[in-house]
This record gives structure tokens, C-alpha cells and sequence, in this order.
């Protein structure tokens, strides 16, 4: 019987087409998705959902979709996903995370002109019947310095457009290498200098705890008198009120946001202020883009179910169903090693040398190691996936290699994960034990055996007594339950490292108390999804 698809969102007629000439059954019922009970009574029909933003996927669907195996988004954000509730029911989720990367790009830097030389404002005054030609003296953008916060695969499309325009480019990113900003063309910088110097910001990250905010009211009292702020990238990195205060005061010359930290927008802090652009989330929003994503969901939806074949994959690695018992443990300890070392990382990593010895070795290793540089990468993006992880990885310069070896020692095979950046270097391995667990058997060279946990604390001290103590004292004070308890050393006296695998995140009273002993160099709270 040929798999059976259900389109609920709208999508293009090509990309319906696309199903049905591979053989697939597909129903088209674009508005279905807003009927949460009418898709709850039919989705247990199909194979495949193919969705937008509308259909909301949650626990009660997947819950009534008996037949599901599969979930394809036409674009990148999956929020209207219950990921976590899919891959308990072992539905896959896919998205399309490169098919609109151009049209938000020009989006940006369409606002960035419309705000430089107040365009809407201007053609609201001349459609009035006005002849304010005096009112609205805007400023060029050749030779202005544009500062780029993010200069990944939409970043790094601005950059080139704005070079191409003779502007000069500065960017922020922790993430870009030296070698990658000379290939692009731009000047890579800290946050406090481009604050400084730049004349137009534009800003091209996700949202997440280290991005949240980072045009704060502090921040942006950093900025150069007269500078213009572009945001299409997603609401929260900017505090709108502060910027609405700098815009009255004239600090801020002006201000384009396509994004907005509640949405829909209806009202905001930035409406109706002089020379503020606003569109309504518009940044993926022209037909090419549209068409290019339900094109490729609808390609990808037919691939794996008619041949088994996982392209961006969420919430899987792309192996085959056979690879997937064996290897399924072994990939994800390989997320957890990357993990492991992308959250001690905070500077721009050049390389990853990835070791597989023993059965290792002789998994499917181009999985093992999206699996490897996706727990690395997800700290910097959170949408990364195992299929996008490695193009981000070679967009940013970093270098991946990977050495395979016989059996060397006491475990039937492990993984070892070398992070390099310009100051260091910092290692990690971990094995699968028989009961299918993933362990972590090694850090920075010293042996450990640690059961790895959704919340985790990381340790590193002299050998001295007193260490376990004020671990598990400073724990029990703040209400942590430590789940398992494992330390480690390089020898008597030397370096040593405490693994701690606790109930719950540990609060930053407890990590402030930890520190205030003056018996630790280093604190660090672990996360890893082991869902």
C-alpha cells in the first residue's frame, strides 16, 4: 500500500505534485491544521504530516496519529512541533533550515535602506499630497561601517551584500575563525568595539540564553551617537524599550525590526516613533522562499518514506533503520562528547579531531560525526541539526577530522572528541557500556567513569581533601540531590576534575558558594538532552 500524506498547511500545488508523481497518496486540506479536533480525528490515516507554522503538533495528536512516521515543516522553525512528545511516539521531524537563509538576508538589508534614507515615511508624507523634500535627509551607505552580530549563513549573506555595496564590515561572532572573517571580507571584532564603531547593526543569531538581550540597555548605550539598528533575525535580542528611549533622545538615529520580543506585535515601545521601520515578521515571507522550502519538505518527506532515507532530521541521525539499533547508543553519546565540549568552549574553535577506536571505528562514522559536531555546534545555534551542523561547522572555517583505530584497550570501542581552539585544546571520551548507556571515561586526560545526566556540574581543583565535602555540603545546603557522584585526578596532588549528575539544574547560589571555598578553578553547569 503506498504511504499516505496529509497536507494541512498551505503549500504550493508543485509541491503537492511532488507526492503525488512518487507514488505517494496525498490529501490536500490547507486550512485543516487551524481544526485542532478535525486533525486529531483524522491524522491516525497518515504516514506523513506536512505542515507550516499553523497545524500545531502536539502530545494529542501524535497521540491520536497511530500511523505517523513522519512530520515535515516548509521551513526552519519548528516551535509548533512537540519534539519531544514525536520522538517518544518515534515520529521523525524534519524541517527546511536553508530555503529562505537569501530572502531574509535581503530583508535586512532592504530595512537597512528604508531606514537610512526614511522611505516610508517619506511616501505616507508625498501620498498625503506633501512636498517635504527638506524633511527627509537621510544618509548613504557607502563607506558607513555596518556591524554584524552573527555572521553564520544569513550573517554571512549580509556581509557579502553590504560589501558589495562599499560598505565596511565588522562582525561579532564568537564562532568565526580569523581565517573565515579574511575569506569573508570582514573585520572580526568583539562586541564592545563594534558597539563603538559601527553605523548601522544588524543582527543574525538565534535566541538563546547567551543571546538574549545582547542589545541591552547597557548596550546599547555603547553604541555611536546616530547609529541605526536592523533586527530580522528574532525578538528578545534587543531591549525595546531602551532603544525606544534612546530613539527620542536622538541617540539612535533610527531603527528597522521585522521581529518583535511578543508576536503577534500589536503594540510595542518602538510604534510610532520617527524614523522606526516595522514589518510583520516578513523576513522569510517572498514567493521564491515559500516555494523553496514546501519543494524541499515535500522531496524529503518522499525520500524517507519511500526509501528510508533521513535528510534534516531533528530528532534522529541520518543512518539507515538497520545502522539505527546498533548505532542508535553510540550516537548518542557522540551528541553528549560534543555537548560536553561546545559548553567549555567559549572562544572560536579552529578544529575537531575526532577518535573512533575499536567497534567505533566501524560504525557509519559521517553520522557519528554530524552527531559530534551538532552537540558542539548547538551551543552557538540551537536549531542545528545533524544534516546542517557540518555546513555551519565549514562556514565558519572550523576543520573536522577523524582517525580511526583497532582496539587499544580495556573498552570494546570509544569515541574521543579534541576541541581546538587558539589557546587550547580540551579533550573528552566516552564509551557505550552493555546496558546501552552512554559514559564519559575520560576528561582532559584524567579516566573517570560518569553516567551522564540531563543536569550535570563540572569541577576542576587541586588534589586536596575537603573537595568532596564541599560538593556534596554546598549541594544538600541549596536542595540538589546528586544522582551520581564521580571524580577523577591526573595524580597525587595534581589537577583533578568532579563530575557531579544532579536532579535538577544546580542555581547560581549554589556554583556562587562553590566558589566563595577558593578550593575550585573552574564551575561549570552541564546540559545534555538524553531524552
Amino acid at each position: 500500500m503506498a504511504p499516505k500524506v496529509l497536507v494541512s498547511d498551505k503549500l504550493s500545488e508543485t509541491a503537492v505534485q511532488i507526492f503525488r508523481d512518487r507514488g505517494i497518496d496525498v490529501d490536500f486540506m490547507p486550512d485543516l491544521g487551524k481544526d485542532k479536533e478535525k486533525l486529531a480525528e483524522v491524522i491516525g490515516q497518515y504516514d506523513g504530516l506536512a505542515i507550516r507554522s499553523a497545524t500545531k503538533v502536539t502530545p494529542t495528536i501524535l497521540e491520536a496519529a497511530t500511523n505517523l512516521k513522519v512530520v515535515g515543516r516548509a521551513g526552519i522553525g519548528t516551535d509548533n512541533v512537540d519534539k519531544e512528545a514525536a520522538s517518544k511516539k518515534g515520529v521523525i521531524v524534519m524541517n527546511t533550515p536553508f530555503g529562505n537563509m537569501i530572502t531574509t538576508a535581503e530583508h535586512a538589508i532592504a530595512m537597512m535602506f528604508a531606514v537610512a534614507r526614511q522611505i516610508p515615511e517619506a511616501s505616507e508624507s508625498t501620498h498625503a499630497g506633501k512636498w517635504e523634500k527638506s524633511k527627509f535627509m537621510g544618509v548613504e551607505l557607502t563607506n558607513k561601517t555596518l556591524g554584524v552580530i552573527g555572521a553564520g549563513n544569513i550573517g554571512g549573506i549580509v556581509c557579502d551584500r553590504a560589501r558589495g555595496l562599499k560598505m565596511k564590515v565588522i562582525a561579532f561572532d564568537p564562532f568565526l575563525s580569523e581565517e573565515k572573517a579574511d575569506k569573508m571580507g570582514v573585520e572580526k571584532v568583539e562586541l564592545d568595539d563594534l558597539l563603538a564603531r559601527a553605523d548601522f547593526i544588524t543582527l543574525h543569531v538565534p535566541l538563546t540564553d547567551g543571546t538574549r538581550n545582547i542589545l541591552s540597555a547597557e548596550n546599547l548605550a555603547k553604541t555611536k551617537k546616530g547609529v541605526r539598528i536592523i533586527n530580522c533575525a528574532r525578538g528578545g535580542l534587543v531591549d525595546e524599550e531602551a532603544l525606544a528611549e534612546l530613539l527620542k533622545s536622538g541617540h539612535v538615529a533610527g531603527a528597522a525590526f521585522d521581529v518583535f520580543a511578543e508576536e503577534p506585535a500589536k503594540e510595542n515601545a518602538l510604534f510610532n516613533l520617527p524614523n522606526v521601520v516595522c514589518t510583520p515578521h516578513l523576513g522569510a515571507a517572498t514567493t521564491e522562499a515559500q516555494e523553496n522550502v514546501a519543494l524541499q519538505v515535500a522531496e524529503q518527506m518522499s525520500n524517507y518514506l519511500l526509501t528510508g532515507a533521513v535528510e534534516n532530521a531533528l530528532n534522529m541521525p541520518s543512518v539507515t533503520a538497520e545502522e539505527a539499533k546498533v548505532m542508535g547508543p553510540w550516537i548518542k553519546l557522540a551528541d553528549h562528547l560534543g555537548a560536553f565540549a561546545g559548553q567549555m568552549t567559549d572562544e572560536p574553535i579552529q578544529a575537531i579531531n575526532i577518535l573512533y577506536d575499536g567497534v567505533a571505528a566501524e560504525m557509519n562514522l559521517a553520522a557519528l560525526n554530524c552527531a559530534v559536531v551538532a552537540g558542539i555546534m548547538k551551543k552557538a545555534n540551537p536549531d542545528v541539526n545533524m544534516v546542517s551542523a557540518p555546513v555551519v561547522a565549514k562556514e565558519r572555517g572550523i576543520k573536522i577530522s577523524t582517525t580511526n583505530q583497532d582496539k587499544s584497550g580495556t573498552f570494546q570501542g570509544y569515541i574521543k572528541v579534541t576541541v581546538v581552539t587558539e589557546k587550547r585544546e580540551r579533550s573528552v571520551a566516552g564509551t557505550v557500556f552493555s546496558d546501552g548507556k552512554p559514559r564519559f571515561i575520560q576528561i582532559k586526560g584524567i579516566n573517570i567513569d560518569a553516567e551522564i545526566g540531563a543536569h550535570m556540574l563540572y569541577t576542576t581543583n587541586r588534589d586536596e581533601p575537603g573537595i568532596i565535602g564541599a560538593l556534596g555540603q554546598t549541594m544538600g545546603a541549596n536542595g540538589v540531590n546528586i544522582a551520581n557522584f564521580t571524580l577523577g585526578r591526573a595524580d597525587v596532588g595534581g589537577e583533578a576534575i568532579a563530575l557531579l549528575y544532579v536532579d535538577e539544574a544546580v542555581p547560581a547560589e549554589a556554583r556562587a558558594a562553590l566558589a566563595e571555598t577558593d578550593l575550585f578553578t573552574q564551575i561549570k553547569p552541564l546540559q545534555f538532552d538524553v531524552a
